[in-house]
């Protein structure tokens, strides 16, 4: 699967490519600032749960409405997923999911911890 990122201060929100039947992983609503919207559409039962892109995008939407917790706990999951893909990114280069949910896990911590202090 390949999907486009946009980059976002946590986490890149991705969209599917139109040439992969795929659930709406909610791109629309996160890159419009919708978390709201985009938490309805990714907790819906026909999201795939363990699709890195519904993972990531569940955790860039936990995130930015202050659920720390259940951010952290989707992006690991996106970590561990056993389903991994390349994903393009914003500037049109190409990251594997994996890292892409490393990458928003690692800034999501930090985040947590320079707000705790």
């Amino acid at each position: 699967m390949t999907a486009l990122i946009l980059a976002s201060a946590l986490a890149q929100p991705m969209a599917p490519q139109a040439d992969r039947s795929t659930p709406d992983v909610a791109y629309a609503e996160l890159a419009a600032g919708n978390s709201d919207a985009a938490l309805r559409k990714l907790e819906h039962a026909s999201a795939d749960r363990s699709d890195p892109a519904v993972l990531i995008n569940l955790g860039t939407a936990y995130a930015r409405q202050g659920s720390t917790d259940k951010a952290l706990a989707a992006l690991r999951a996106a970590v561990a997923s056993p389903e991994r893909y390349d994903l393009e990114l914003a500037d049109g280069s190409w990251m594997d999911s994996r890292e892409v949910a490393r990458i928003a896990l690692v800034k999501l911590q930090r985040a947590t911890a320079q707000a705790s202090r």
